[in-house]
Parts: C-alpha cells; sequence; structure tokens
C-alpha cells in the first residue's frame, strides 16, 4: 500500500472496518456499529473507491456498507471518503460477499444493493466465475427489504446480457424498467468506465425491485 493509505489504514480501520472472516457468528448490528439506525446500504465490490468515496459523502442519511476482499482498495476508500468528510455514514469489511450476505446480513434488511462494474471475466471458460448468478442474486435478494432497489452495471455487453436474464428470471425481483435502466447522472463516471467509453463498449445499468414474493 502507498503511505497515505496505510495511513488512512491505520487511522480508521479499527472503527470503521472489519474482515469478514473474524465477524462473530450471527448478524451484524448496523445500528450498534454505525451508532445510529438509518437505512443500510451495501455496496458490493468498491474497487479503489473512486465511486463508492462519492456516493457515501453524497448520502449522509444512508449507513452505506461497502465489501472489498482487496485491501489496498479499502485502504483507498477509507483515504478517499476522508478527503470528502464522508467517514461517519462508511464501514467498510474486507471479505468475501457470499460469506458476508450467508452468514452476517439478516434477510430482509438492506434497503439497497449495488453491484457496479464487476470484473467481467471475459473468456469463456471463466464465465462460471462472475458474480452475478442464480445463486448468487437470488441470495442477495433475500437479504433486501421490499421494494429496494438492486442496481448493477457493466460495461462488457455480454455481462449485462447475463445480468440481465438472471435477474429477470429471478421470481423476487423485478425489473424497474423495461430492460436497461436509463443511467442515472449521481453515478459517478470513473477512469474505468472513461476507458470502456474510449474503447467504444457501452456500459448497461440495470435496476431491480426486491418484491413481496417470499
Amino acid at each position: 500500500m502507498t503511505v497515505g493509505q496505510e495511513r488512512a489504514w491505520d487511522t480508521h480501520w479499527e472503527k470503521l472496518g472489519a474482515e469478514v472472516k473474524t465477524l462473530p457468528d450471527g448478524h451484524l448490528d448496523f445500528t450498534s456499529w454505525f451508532g445510529r439506525e438509518a437505512p443500510v446500504l451495501l455496496e458490493i465490490g468498491s474497487g479503489m473507491g473512486e465511486t463508492t468515496a462519492q456516493l457515501v459523502a453524497a448520502a449522509p442519511e444512508l449507513n452505506y456498507v461497502a465489501v472489498e476482499v482487496y485491501k489496498p482498495g479499502l485502504a483507498q476508500l477509507l483515504l478517499r471518503a476522508e478527503h470528502l468528510g464522508g467517514l461517519d455514514n462508511l464501514r467498510v469489511l474486507r471479505g468475501d460477499a457470499v460469506d458476508l450476505l450467508t452468514d452476517h446480513i439478516a434477510p430482509g434488511s438492506l434497503s439497497g444493493a449495488r453491484i457496479f462494474f464487476p470484473d467481467p471475466w471475459p473468456k469463456k471458460k471463466h464465465h462460471k466465475r462472475r458474480l452475478v448468478q442464480p445463486e448468487f442474486v437470488k441470495l442477495l435478494s433475500s437479504r433486501l427489504q421490499e421494494g429496494a432497489v438492486l442496481h448493477m452495471a457493466t460495461d462488457w455487453e455480454h455481462y449485462a446480457n447475463q445480468m440481465l436474464a438472471v435477474c429477470s428470471a429471478e421470481p423476487t425481483l423485478d425489473n424497474v424498467y423495461d430492460g436497461w435502466a436509463p443511467r442515472p447522472d449521481w453515478r459517478p463516471v470513473t477512469k474505468f468506465e472513461q476507458r470502456a467509453v474510449e474503447e467504444a463498449r457501452i456500459s448497461h445499468d440495470l435496476m431491480f425491485k426486491r418484491n413481496n414474493v417470499t
């Protein structure tokens, strides 16, 4: 990690961060962790925090939780959030999102979830490694409150079509739009998305809402 990342990690991790694999058994008490009761939004795969820090700072009314496996990425997120004044409503978790959702997130507890530009695993032989698969979407949807929105974005057309097909087939989710969602103005353009534009790849947003099917 860089010097700045190391400092941010040392300064903020004890209060704002936790390792998924060392969490105590049972569901996380976000009200206690944040020190307040507020809607909990989970972002899966925050990367280097470029987008996440801006979204956290722009939504102080949310208890914003980011889960990511890459330690320097989480450290960079803490550093960016510190600069933007968005630390009070941010908590970060390092580890596997499936383990987090399975063991530590209560059913029907999330007010929303975001998956922005996950690893596309573009080679056909690696498609099975993609995050958005039927079993994962079923699990994630079970943790959403009724009416909560799962918002996804990717610049890989094949993966976008896979996301659309998988989420459309999940009976507990309804597409908010007829196909692709319009790109929201509030979602920052990252350097990766800008690169996609330069390489003539189109980014697709998808928004699915949790229904009352049990």
